[in-house]
């Protein structure tokens, strides 16, 4: 599986986006699973809410199933809040410390992700580098 951040969910359907053509590219190529978690989500909705059909867009590849929701309950706060506050100095958002959590406890290695600056710090269980796409 492939664990996808809000920037490329955003830059696949907004063309005027400058990651657009390295997102579309790299999804092209992929073939694993794609999935994210709802603060991702959310993150993409707010990003994409001045871009016309945008947020349908972005909808549209979840409810068809070209990428999929992973879960996330109140087991995962802890986790989250400590990523938070361990990445404090990037500021590491939600959606990031979500992204890491999942990825953590799911044992994905591969982030499709435009924030190479904060990803390329970011450690999966403190040690783990992920590897970035595109």
């Amino acid at each position: 599986m492939i664990l996808v951040d809000a920037g490329p969910l955003v830059a696949i359907v907004d063309r005027s986006d400058q990651h657009h053509q390295s997102c579309a590219e790299a999804l092209a190529g992929i073939r694993e699973p794609l999935v994210t978690v709802w603060p991702a989500l959310t993150e993409a909705f707010y990003l994409l809410s001045g871009v016309p059909r945008g947020q349908d867009a972005v909808g549209e590849l979840v409810e068809r199933g070209a990428i999929r929701l992973l879960p996330l309950d109140e087991r995962d706060l802890p986790r989250i809040r400590e990523l938070m506050r361990k990445y404090g100095d990037r500021p590491m958002d939600l959606a990031d410390a979500a992204v890491v959590c999942v990825a953590e406890r799911e044992r994905i290695r591969t982030i499709f992700t435009v924030d190479k600056a904060d990803f390329s710090v970011y450690r999966l269980h403190g040690r783990t580098r992920v590897k970035i796409i595109p």
